[in-house]
């Protein structure tokens, strides 16, 4: 059996249902489809934030970023 949620919506959010249920879909539908697509967009996200981690950096192109930054505030003083 299906559980039961309620919610209180605020203006912005009857707003949204107004608009998700314009084409004659029932709120607790488009309740239910905005729940799955948030949910896939999330699960989305966080296997692009993991793939990006794993992808390789590639070698050093030695360039010593904080030595240059450090070498022009010694020049500034």
């Amino acid at each position: 059996m299906a559980e039961t949620i309620t919610i209180r919506p605020d203006d912005e959010t009857s707003h949204a249902l107004d608009i998700l249920t314009h084409d004659g879909a029932s709120r607790s539908a488009a309740i239910r489809q905005a729940v799955i697509e948030a949910g896939m967009r999330a699960e989305r996200a966080a296997a692009m934030k993991r793939a990006i981690l794993r992808m390789d950096l590639g070698e050093p192109d030695g360039i010593d970023i904080a030595q240059l930054i450090a070498t022009g505030r010694e020049d500034e003083r």
